[in-house]
């Protein structure tokens, strides 16, 4: 299996790897669509989708450079690197729509449905409202195939 390049040492290459993942895991959340596996499908789409917002992060690499400024030491490594590259690599949830908001156009869009499902994907359905904006399983599902359609079109 082939390891994910760090940005810091190969951009471009890691631009690529993340979109072919974001294929992977959407491949991965249909299926479990298809055996009805709806919260498991939505966190496969969660993942894809956080790879795709890394993907295109990269090319507003200077932009993310000014909203990320100084640097950070990851967990592990001998020296720290740019903080912009390090939300990049990780793309924490904490940085996902901010980020999302630099690229703008349909990642800024999209990606709040996916902090949506990624909601429902440890809340489950919640007709109330209150813990996920999904009523039930169907409506969870509808809009994993719609975020899976957009990160099929947006990582090829």
């Amino acid at each position: 299996m082939e390891q994910l390049p760090k940005p810091w040492f190969d951009i471009k290459r890691y631009r690529e790897v993340r979109l072919r993942e974001a294929l992977y895991e959407a491949e991965l959340a249909e299926e479990f669509l298809e055996e009805g596996l709806v919260r498991n499908a939505a966190g496969k789409a969660w993942q894809a989708w956080k790879a795709v917002v890394a993907a295109y992060a990269v090319d507003r690499l200077d932009d993310l450079r000014k909203a990320f400024p100084g640097l950070k030491k990851p967990r592990g490594a001998r020296r720290a690197v740019e903080r912009a590259l390090w939300v990049i690599a990780i793309m924490p949830t904490t940085a996902l729509k901010k980020v999302a908001q630099i690229i703008g156009g349909d990642v800024d869009l999209y990606t709040n449905l996916a902090l949506l499902l990624h909601e429902y994907q440890y809340n489950g359905p919640d007709k109330e409202g209150v813990l996920s904006a999904y009523p039930d399983d169907d409506v969870a599902a509808r809009d994993i195939r719609r975020l899976v359609q957009k990160i099929r079109e947006l990582a090829r």
